[in-house]
């Protein structure tokens, strides 16, 4: 699949778990309820959480479901309001607000990607470069920031998938349309969608520039 004599690398298998997530439904206004699985967005957040540079760009090409999936219903105090510089400060007691969310409990997913290489690459930047530092992070833990499961305070851990893969649960269904990510080629950031199908536990994800992916 990978094109091994030009930009793109090999294909990275990681498996992400937690014990919440909330891939967010923009759809819903107010409330924060769930997709039923995690987004491609979400899936690149977390790669990127361990290795980004200008030089390389993330693609999913699908998620496999590890555990089956169970909801969890919170109420959760929020601010409702964004503090301006050009204010004195804000009154928390004054702008909170109680609001229901409806989150996945107990989650695992093995996340399939590969990197290209971008216009930012610089002389001295390489695949086997990039392939080998994402390799070392993995296995080590390192990230840049905490990886987490659509929301902050999601903690997601992680580790590479070498050997025997894990095995995804046995469902298929109809997940609809799902976020696939945010398209940043205009003048505003414009999310983009596709039809998600959950068959044998994995979801395929389509290249972002296919006509399967739509805004």
């Amino acid at each position: 699949m990978n094109d091994r004599t030009g930009k793109q690398s090999q294909l990275f298998k990681l498996k992400v778990w937690g014990r919440n997530a909330c891939f967010t439904r923009p759809e819903m206004k107010v409330e924060r309820v769930s997709y039923d699985v995690m987004t491609p967005a979400a899936a690149r957040g977390v790669l990127e959480a361990i290795l980004w540079k200008p030089a390389i760009r993330w693609h999913i090409t699908q998620i496999d479901v590890l555990k089956p999936i169970k909801w969890e219903s919170v109420r959760r105090n929020e601010v409702g309001a964004v503090m301006s510089p050009r204010t004195s400060g804000l009154f928390i007691e004054d702008e909170r607000q109680q609001r229901a969310g409806l989150l996945l409990r107990d989650v695992a997913y093995n996340v399939h990607a590969y990197f290209e290489m971008t216009e930012w690459a610089g002389v001295v930047d390489n695949l086997a470069k990039f392939e080998e530092m994402f390799q070392r992070r993995a296995r080590k833990g390192q990230c840049f920031h905490r990886p987490y499961l659509g929301c902050r305070e999601f903690a997601a851990d992680f580790a590479p998938v070498n050997g025997d893969m894990p095995t995804p649960i046995d469902e298929s269904r109809n997940l609809g349309w799902i976020l696939y990510d945010m398209d940043f080629s205009g003048k505003e950031p414009m999310p983009r969608f596709f039809h998600a199908k959950l068959e044998k536990g994995s979801v395929k994800v389509p290249a972002f520039d296919s006509k399967e992916v739509r805004g």
